[in-house]
């Protein structure tokens, strides 16, 4: 396009110095003594010509330049014109201004050194609507060069914003995956080492029993790498399916699991309708009884939890889950964390969490929404 460009400006410098220049040929074949004369005119205009490569860097000495040559040089008109509307682009008007004067003026002086005819006139008024026509071409080239350079900056803001976008969509997908990989991860690992702690603890065991506690402790690590592939597995963008995710009727599977390992967990299930809970929501609120059983272990280890779900279509999803909070506990290594991520997932569940301590025992609350099916 640059070449293109180049090429069109070259054109239409040269097209005036050869309609000149035709004139200056039939000017000598009538009268070969001005042969001298027209050499020089020629000579001049090439020189204006030559100019050009500069117009760009450094306009308004070009365009005075060739503005001069002009009282001497017609060919030397078409560079000139080139030059000026060059000049023009800038819109710098006390630059344009002594241009366009010495443009007017120069051709009308030499045009008058044999007398001012009417010749002279109707030649000065032409020049004057050129220059006028010029000048007005310059601005609007100016204005599409603006146009376009504003087009540019918007498809590039664009762009950068598209970006943006992409970028905070892969954060927010990883941080998502962190939390899935931070609900599975705790949950298990606080399993076996309750798991773990019955053995090391506990004396009076039989082989039986200690038998079937390692059977877990195996059962509760194949299910850890289980659920971590499946997490992981988010990650594939080849388009094989995912494992299924657990969902709110895997919980009562979820209380089963934690008490074969020692927890104590007493359960309200008042729920009506599960059935037309969505998907999503069921992950969630599993994800959000999982994470509160592993707070209680960790926090409150051998004490009794009461869980207590409800709701239905149209009112919500309530997830009640409370524990005795010892005084003085201290909050171990990524203490809190648990309860950061719950409240990053119920908020992106659309949902509410809160946590205090009442008489005694430690209090989670979330609320999810389960809007009413469409009549």
């Amino acid at each position: 396009m640059g070449n293109l460009n180049q090429w069109g400006v070259a054109l239409c410098a040269v097209l005036p110095m050869l309609f000149f220049g035709a004139i200056l040929v039939v000017i000598v074949l009538r009268d070969p003594d001005r042969l001298g004369w027209a050499l020089a005119d020629v000579a001049l205009g090439v020189t204006g010509l030559a100019l050009m490569r500069w117009r760009s860097s450094r306009p308004w000495p070009v365009a005075l330049a060739t503005a001069l040559l002009t009282v001497f040089s017609t060919t030397a008109t078409g560079p000139a014109m080139v030059a000026y509307v060059s000049l023009c682009t800038h819109r710098r008007w006390r630059r344009i201004v002594p241009v366009a004067l010495v443009s007017l003026l120069g051709p009308a002086v030499s045009g008058s050194w044999d007398g001012i005819t009417q010749a002279t006139i109707v030649s000065a008024v032409t020049e004057s609507i050129v220059l006028g026509g010029l000048t007005v071409f310059g601005l609007y080239l100016r204005e599409r060069r603006d146009l376009a350079a504003s087009e540019r900056e918007a498809a590039l803001a664009a762009e950068r914003e598209h970006l943006q976008r992409i970028e905070q969509a892969k954060l927010a997908e990883r941080a998502k995956i962190a939390l899935e990989m931070h609900d599975v991860l705790a949950h298990r690992i606080s399993l076996l080492s309750m798991l773990a702690g019955g053995l090391a603890y506990r004396k009076d065991l039989t082989a039986e029993e200690t038998r079937e506690i390692a059977l877990a402790i195996q059962e509760s690590a194949h299910e850890s790498l289980n659920e971590l592939r499946t997490v992981l597995g988010s990650l594939r963008r080849d388009g094989a399916l995912e494992a299924p995710q657990p969902s709110l009727s895997d919980v009562a599977a979820l209380f089963d699991e934690v008490r074969a390992a020692g927890q104590k967990v007493d359960v309200d299930d008042t729920i009506d309708g599960r059935e037309l809970l969505p998907t999503q929501t069921g992950r969630h609120a599993y994800r959000i009884v999982q994470e509160a059983l592993t707070n209680a272990r960790k926090h409150a280890p051998g004490s009794r939890v009461t869980a207590e779900l409800g709701g239905r279509p149209g009112e919500g999803l309530r997830i009640r889950v409370s524990n005795p909070a010892p005084s003085g506990s201290a909050a171990g290594p990524g203490g809190r964390m648990g309860l950061v991520g719950l409240a990053e997932r119920t908020r992106m569940a659309g949902g509410t969490l809160s946590h205090t301590i009442q008489d005694g025992r430690f209090v989670l609350d979330a609320r999810l929404p389960w809007e009413a099916p469409a009549p």
